[in-house]
């Protein structure tokens, strides 16, 4: 299995630490407003890898941790936390507007296919974790103390800038420009491990005793020490935007590797933004944002938004526009429609003409995620059962169905139980004859008998397809 690592910048041969199991570690929400589509674009790619990993036999272990606290406005520790933000915005307790939004954050994944970590582990839930691990960068000589925080000082860390590919003396020059809160940081590009409830902060609502005295934890050391305390001081796999490299992960890796002198993720993957009309990446900030629920109010099946983000690469930037929304969705009832069929002409053995197709998905998959080559491979299954008018492929759709995670087996399922009465089905074979005549009266004729019955025909080059209406 070939996966695209960021660290190397190139596709590498996927080799676990441990023989047939996996540790994953994926950057989860902040829980201070509603996840948009190009956040859950990322959750769904961090599926398709999981399920991925689990379709070749691997037995996977997904961490993702949920950030209620330590999360500043600005990824460069500048700003207000965006959880008391959030607050504020809403005349809710920090405490509400977390626990609210964590839970319809997994109801969108739910929504969405999107199978549930693991471990979900909340910051607030893991303190001790974050100052144990601060107090060894501390000891060790990396971290120092202001009046204001405790920072990591990138200078100590020769490797600071080698996930972002960018010279530390670029990285210090390019963190002047951002305006500064503390003057007594050493360098620029130092970040805070934990903030003391001093100053601006003074009246931060969440806040724990500490070697410091009281405050709150950065939001990047919270991924290090949950990540290790989980998966151990080296991990395989790590996921998430690629709006994280530059700087989160990047200070992950430093504090990570700092503190342990190991490797701390042999594995870095990374999915690109999910752009709209003008180019410009989906941001909270803006103010205007589509959450899933807006694709719901527009009667769209959440599934649809899932088959849109397969068909272009995890690494590529998947341009969103409602026409690619609705091809998706046409193409998705397509999907739904094939399955259907097949689970209700009851015949599901498979054939060896199969085989190839097998091969060829497990190609793509193994190709660092090739969902939409995996896609391809799909449709032209679907092609030739229904020119061979041989409905064992459903099997392997199925088997298919546990990377793409579509539902499809459910639909069949549906279906199957859904079968038409002897008298309909009988209409339905008397029609197929009569076109085949060209009888194209009496066909029209049983159309309407059928659709007088509840029963609606879609006539297709591959076929005539049944469907039940109200």
């Amino acid at each position: 299995m070939l996966l695209y690592n960021s660290l190397s910048r190139r596709k590498e041969e996927f080799i676990p630490i441990s023989p047939e199991k996996v540790g994953i570690y994926t950057c989860g929400p902040t829980v201070y407003n509603y996840a948009h589509i190009g956040n859950l674009r990322t959750y769904i790619f961090a599926d398709v890898l999981r399920r991925s990993l689990s379709y070749q036999g691997y037995n996977v272990k997904q961490v993702m941790n949920i950030t209620d606290v330590g999360h500043l406005t600005s990824d460069e520790d500048t700003g207000e936390d965006k959880m008391e933000a959030g607050a504020r915005r809403e005349g809710r307790s920090i405490w509400d507007i977390a626990r609210f939004y964590e839970e319809k954050f997994f109801e969108d994944t739910d929504a969405l296919g999107i199978t549930r970590p693991d471990i979900v582990c909340r910051a607030t839930e893991h303190i001790p974790q974050m100052i144990e691990l601060v107090e060894r960068l501390y000891e060790l000589g990396y971290a120092y103390e202001t009046d204001q925080a405790v920072y990591f000082d990138v200078t100590k860390f020769p490797d600071y800038t080698k996930l972002a590919g960018q010279s530390l003396e670029e990285k210090i020059i390019a963190a002047r420009d951002e305006v500064k809160e503390d003057p007594n940081k050493r360098n620029a590009a130092d970040f805070a491990l934990w903030f003391k409830a001093v100053g601006r902060f003074q009246n931060h609502i969440m806040q724990w005793d500490s070697p410091w005295g009281r405050g709150f934890p950065g939001w990047h050391i919270e991924c290090s020490a949950m990540a290790m305390h989980y998966l151990g001081e080296t991990i395989d796999i790590h996921t998430g935007g690629i709006d994280h490299i530059p700087v989160h992960h990047t200070n992950e890796i430093a504090q990570s590797e700092a503190a342990t002198g190991k490797t701390f993720v042999r594995y870095w993957l990374h999915a690109e933004f999910l752009v709209v009309g003008s180019g410009e990446k989906m941001a909270k900030s803006e103010g205007e944002f589509l959450t899933l629920q807006s694709l719901k109010n527009r009667g769209y099946d959440p599934l649809a938004y899932r088959f849109l983000c397969l068909q272009v690469h995890y690494r590529s930037k998947l341009n969103f526009t409602w026409e690619s929304l609705d091809a998706a969705a046409a193409g998705y009832r397509r999907l739904l429609d094939f399955v259907s069929s097949a689970a209700r002409s009851g015949d599901g053995t498979e054939k060896e003409w199969v085989q190839d197709y097998r091969r060829r998905f497990n190609e793509a998959v193994n190709d660092d995620l090739n969902m939409p080559r995996a896609v391809a491979v799909m449709w032209e299954l679907i092609k030739e059962a229904n020119a061979r008018e041989d409905m064992g492929a459903l099997s392997v759709l199925y088997d298919f169905d546990r990377v793409l995670g579509l539902s499809l087996s459910r639909a069949g399922e549906q279906a199957a139980q859904d079968r038409l009465e002897p008298h309909l089905e009988s209409l339905i074979k008397e029609r197929e004859k009569a076109r085949a005549e060209k009888n194209w009266a009496r066909a029209d004729e049983i159309r309407k008998q059928l659709a007088e019955a509840g029963i609606i025909l879609e006539d297709r080059p591959d076929g005539t397809i049944w469907k039940r209406i109200n």
